[in-house]
């Protein structure tokens, strides 16, 4: 499985994502990835409407995060969104950006307790079952969807150290990998995730964000990047060189693209980054195919 897909970026205006869904999905893409950080935009309703004005593509949350979202009302809400839209949602889970759960108020000390806890219980909600979870964060008493969905969507973690990893291959459908990491990062992660996996039957896929910058002019190219290689540094702890972008000519912006699927990413996410992310995104499918 090769999908290639594309992230309606935060900084963008909401009242822009409907004409964006619509044009990625005619240019071939997968995937329409929307985000949910603190201040921006909510991930569900961003979700409902992408998929309310496209028919083909699978459009994938990323990523809520656990302190934010009560493991029941978000499954309800899944539950609602894949009942009217069957097989194209796919819901991305996570610790939350840690000043930023403070600054709402929903700041947890028990981070990997609480993302495992509400994926486990997010996904048994899903398959119909009725919960009870005295977790060490979860608290739920009894709690059954009346409308679960006829096919559980998938509920992935977004994570990005080795612990959260290795919980990801435990109690996830699938593992989103941010943005900034290469081959080398993935096949490092995929070690963690599968040591958490081990028993654990069915597929598990892997979701890799990289930003996207199509360009022939070197210098261009670099310093539209330049922003987004320092805060991927200072996030990643990591020299600039080590710091992954699908950048350069088309062809160059491929072959980063493939080296991403032969490291073992399933899916691909690009986040377009300077003007034109649409003619961006429409040259480089072409140089992939």
């Amino acid at each position: 499985m090769r999908r290639i897909g594309v992230m309606f970026d935060r900084a963008r205006r909401p009242e822009e994502l409907i004409a964006f869904a619509r044009e990625i999905e005619s240019l071939g893409a997968d995937d329409l990835w929307v985000v949910e950080d603190l201040g921006w935009a909510g991930g569900v309703s961003s979700a409902t409407l992408a998929l309310g004005a496209t028919e083909r593509l699978r459009v994938g949350i990323g990523i809520a995060p656990a302190p934010l979202r009560n493991p029941a009302l978000l499954a309800m809400e899944l539950a609602m969104v894949e009942r009217v839209f069957p097989g194209r949602l796919i819901a991305g889970v996570g610790h939350g950006v840690p000043e930023w759960m403070a600054q709402a108020g929903a700041g947890v000390r028990e981070k990997l307790a609480l993302l495992g806890e509400t994926i486990t219980a997010v996904r048994a909600l899903l398959r119909g079952e009725t919960v009870s979870l005295d977790g060490r964060v979860v608290k739920i008493d009894g709690v059954r969807l009346v409308h679960p969905p006829a096919d559980a969507p998938p509920v992935v973690a977004g994570v990005v150290r080795p612990r959260s990893l290795e919980l990801s291959g435990r109690v996830a459908d699938g593992t989103v990998i941010a943005e900034g990491q290469g081959p080398k990062a993935i096949a490092a992660a995929l070690g963690y995730i599968g040591k958490g996996r081990e028993g654990r039957p069915g597929t598990h896929e892997v979701v890799v964000f990289t930003h996207l910058c199509v360009g022939d002019d070197a210098e261009r190219v670099a310093e539209l990047t330049a922003p987004v290689v320092e805060e991927y540094m200072g996030w990643l702890k990591v020299p600039a060189e080590d710091v992954f972008l699908a950048a350069g000519p088309v062809a160059t912006a491929a072959e980063r693209i493939r080296s991403l699927w032969d490291a073992g990413a399933d899916t691909v996410v690009l986040r377009p980054v300077g003007e034109d992310p649409g003619g961006q995104v429409r040259q480089v499918l072409a140089g992939l195919a």
